[in-house]
C-alpha cells in the first residue's frame, strides 16, 4: 500500500462511509486538532517522565484515535466505529483527582513554564481546547450530524483539566516552582 493516494490533491479529502468533503470541513478541522493533540502527547511519553504516567498517555491516545475515527465517520451511519465509553470520562476524573492531591493548592493563575515535559503538556493543553473548540464547530455547524457527541465534549474537557495537573505535577515532580502570574497594575 502507498502511503500518498492523489486523492486529496484537489483540496478534497474522503470522511468514513466514503463522502468527499473539503479539507476545510469542520470534521476535518476537529479530527485534525485531535491529530496534533495525539502528536503533542507522543512526544511528552518520549521525554524522561514516569513509566505510570508514560501508561497513562498511551492509553489517551488511543481514545483520540477513537474520537478522530468518531468524527470521519460523523456524516455516516458506519457502524464500523465504537462510542466513546462514558467511563472514559469517569476515569479522567479519578487521575486529575489523584495527580492533584499531592498538588499544593493553586492560589494564583501560573504562567505555562517550567520543565520541557511540563510546558509540552501545557501546550498539549492549549492544542486540547482548541479541540474542544473545533468539536463545537461541528456540532453546530447545522450539518447532518448522525453521531452525537456530547461524550467527546466532555471528554476533551475533562482531559485539558488533567493536562493542567499533570504539567503542575511533573514540575512538582522535577522541583520546578511555579511561575505566577504577575497581572500588569492598572493606573
Amino acid at each position: 500500500m502507498k502511503i500518498y493516494t492523489k486523492t486529496g490533491d484537489d483540496g478534497q479529502t474522503g470522511l468514513l462511509g466514503g463522502l468527499k468533503v473539503s479539507k476545510t470541513h469542520p470534521a476535518v478541522e476537529a479530527g485534525g486538532t485531535v491529530d496534533e493533540l495525539n502528536s503533542l502527547l507522543g512526544l511528552v511519553a518520549t521525554s524522561p517522565i514516569n513509566d505510570g504516567l508514560k501508561k497513562e498517555l498511551a492509553e489517551i491516545q488511543n481514545d483520540l484515535f477513537d474520537l478522530g475515527s468518531r468524527l470521519a465517520a460523523c456524516l455516516s451511519d458506519t457502524d464500523r466505529v465504537a462510542d466513546l465509553p462514558v467511563t472514559k470520562i469517569d476515569e479522567l476524573e479519578r487521575m486529575i483527582d489523584r495527580y492533584d492531591s499531592a498538588l499544593p493548592p493553586l492560589e494564583a493563575f501560573i504562567l505555562p513554564s517550567g520543565s520541557p515535559q511540563a510546558c509540552h503538556l501545557h501546550l498539549a493543553r492549549s492544542v486540547c481546547r482548541r479541540s474542544e473548540r473545533r468539536l463545537v464547530e461541528l456540532i453546530q455547524s447545522q450539518e447532518n450530524l448522525k453521531r452525537d457527541f456530547s461524550t467527546e465534549l466532555i471528554y476533551l474537557n475533562r482531559l485539558s483539566d488533567l493536562l493542567f495537573v499533570l504539567s503542575r505535577s511533573v514540575n512538582q515532580q522535577q522541583g520546578i516552582t511555579e511561575q505566577k502570574w504577575q497581572a500588569t497594575k492598572l493606573d
